[in-house]
């Protein structure tokens, strides 16, 4: 289960089918609170909602933004960053933290560039055979190929692009100098244990993961399958009128995204928009995923974990631009219900508070019993609708919740309260509600295996 929100409410702005980005409404506000589902994983990709979509990935465990340690078997430490990056790469540390950690930039199945605590990429030195960490801009030099020992994928060389190995000759002497052949034993300077400290499975790593030959294939088969016609009829039939859908920034370059984005997402969308309209079910369209990455998570396609959206003014203006793209194209369709953007804008006319709660992502959850779950929902959650809740002010939308805790060994009961308080609760907001998500491998997540199990009734 991957982290999804670390705040408790991220307020958003939702602009009611508006026809420019930061426009008035164009249309009234819902007769009704909305009772939506999330079509989370369909066209933003997060792993842990379908982690079979990786499985056809070569090395699907060295991924972009896979964080990596490396212990070097003659020196017993671990290969780090002196300073964090800006100068020589050493092998003297007895344990590891931020500095002995490298995030990977996948290149190919089996080479890659290798980023530092302080953004540096590991390479060459212009001496040619010492390794060091200087470049922010890498290339060639700072493409680097793991090999992994067939009988432990987790012991591994790495060779640099001189066509040599890297090596722990002493603690502080690592060198790229060390010859082909190997009998991958403890006395080889040239061997590491690897350990695998942290992933992302997001769009960026499974499009980049199966590379441009592959991806389209494999993304166009996701998208055509995973959300379908007939979800649009069982949505319809069981007590919801509305969907929200996560998309990302590229989808405005469809057909032709940049790398590693493949197109086809957007055709996804108009698919459920004429299916939205045979059932008569309204759309939130989500911006999920914003040029640059909005926090540095998988579900907002970020390369490496890097939150970059912000800081620049070219990917505010690209958000911008998608926005445009987006009401642009579905102003005019009945079905189209709001446009969710990022920041907080809540005095636009029109707009809607877009709050995210889980009874999970904080300690504070750690050890409640059932019931105190369902107490925190009652009081604790009411309240904080209630204070974003004002006579004059926007809407309020609970934009993602879940039916799952961490309680361990409830039962179908306790689940079945706990799910009813929060509609409870939930519903109480002006705009409505949205479950995260209608399918998902964890059972709990998914709302169609709620419903279709009897945990949920709507």
């Amino acid at each position: 289960m991957a982290v999804r929100h670390l705040l408790k409410w991220l307020p958003i702005l939702l602009v009611l089918s508006c026809h420019a980005s930061f426009s008035s409404a164009a249309r009234a506000t819902p007769s009704s609170p909305m009772k939506a589902v999330s079509l989370g994983g369909w066209l933003v990709t997060e792993g842990w909602i379908e982690p079979s979509l990786f499985d056809g990935i070569p090395n699907k465990d060295l991924l972009d933004g896979t964080q990596l340690q490396f212990e070097s078997v003659t020196q017993q430490m671990y290969l780090s960053a002196e300073d964090g990056g800006g100068t020589i790469i050493v092998a003297n540390r007895t344990s590891a933290s931020g500095w002995e950690t490298f995030t990977l930039w996948r290149i190919t199945e089996s080479t890659f560039q290798f980023k530092v605590f302080d953004k540096q990429f590991v390479g060459l030195s212009s001496q040619g055979d010492g390794v060091v960490a200087v470049s922010t801009d890498p290339g060639q030099s700072e493409t680097l190929e793991i090999v992994r020992n067939a009988d432990d994928p987790n012991r591994v060389r790495i060779k640099a692009p001189n066509g040599f190995f890297i090596q722990a000759k002493t603690d502080v002497l690592v060198t790229a100098d060390y010859p082909e052949s190997t009998s991958w034993g403890d006395d080889d300077p040239s061997v590491f244990l690897m350990t695998i400290v942290a992933t992302l499975q997001g769009e960026y790593q499974v499009t980049n993961g199966y590379g441009p030959e592959k991806a389209p294939q494999v993304m166009k088969e996701h998208w055509s399958s995973f959300i379908v016609e007939d979800d649009f009829s069982f949505i319809s039939q069981n007590g919801l009128n509305a969907v929200r859908i996560p998309v990302g920034w590229w989808i405005a370059s469809d057909p032709n995204p940049p790398k590693p984005f493949v197109g086809g997402s957007l055709q996804a969308l108009d698919n459920a928009f004429a299916w939205a309209g045979k059932y008569n079910i309204k759309v939130i369209v989500d911006l999920h995923a914003a040029p640059g990455s909005q926090n540095g998570n998988e579900h907002s396609a970020s390369r490496d974990g890097s939150q970059e959206w912000g800081k620049t003014d070219a990917n505010i203006d690209q958000t911008v631009a998608v926005i445009d793209f987006l009401t642009a194209r579905y102003a005019q369709d009945p079905s189209l219900l709001a446009i969710e953007l990022l920041g907080f804008a809540s005095g636009f006319q029109g707009s809607v508070i877009d709050a995210h709660y889980y009874n999970l992502f904080s300690n504070q959850f750690n050890g409640l019993t059932v019931q105190q779950n369902i107490d925190y929902i009652n009081n604790n959650r009411a309240n904080d609708l209630a204070t974003i809740t004002r006579s004059n002010g926007p809407l309020t939308f609970v934009g993602e919740w879940v039916a799952e805790w961490e309680v361990k060994g409830a039962t179908k009961e306790d689940y079945q309260r706990f799910a009813q308080a929060q509609l409870k609760v939930y519903g109480q907001a002006t705009f409505g509600w949205a479950y995260w998500t209608l399918k998902n491998v964890d059972n709990h997540w998914s709302l169609e295996w709620m419903i279709k199990n009897g945990y949920i009734t709507l």
